[in-house]
């Protein structure tokens, strides 16, 4: 199952799966690149995050599961200098902003 809602899927290149495999599994090693512009409140970290795909997070010690953030919040830009493989947790806090102004968005768009 992926976790790209199904109207954005288009936006994705075709290879999109080797692309984030890459950045996870080849560049990142199965770490968390996070090194802390998540900004996250829940498991602060100044210097690279400590989690590890599959394993349980260092701070919440649920099971980790690497992503990759586009770090414009552009899907269509998948050059590896925007991309970064975050657990699940740095992703979630580092697009809280982006996620809540689609929220609004699409509320006003709702009400027209």
């Amino acid at each position: 199952m992926s976790p790209i809602r199904a109207a954005e899927l288009d936006r994705y290149p075709a290879d999109w799966r080797q692309i984030s495999a890459s950045i996870r599994f080849v560049r990142a090693q199965l770490r968390c690149e996070c090194d802390g512009r998540c900004g996250s409140r829940h498991h602060a970290h100044a210097s690279r995050c400590r989690a590890v795909h599959r394993e349980p997070h260092p701070s919440t010690g649920s099971a980790v599961v690497l992503t990759v953030a586009h770090l414009d919040h552009t899907p269509e830009n998948c050059d590896p200098t925007n991309l970064m493989a975050m657990c699940q947790a740095c992703h979630l806090a580092y697009d809280r902003d982006h996620h809540a102004d689609t929220r609004r968005a699409y509320r006003k768009e709702q009400t027209r």
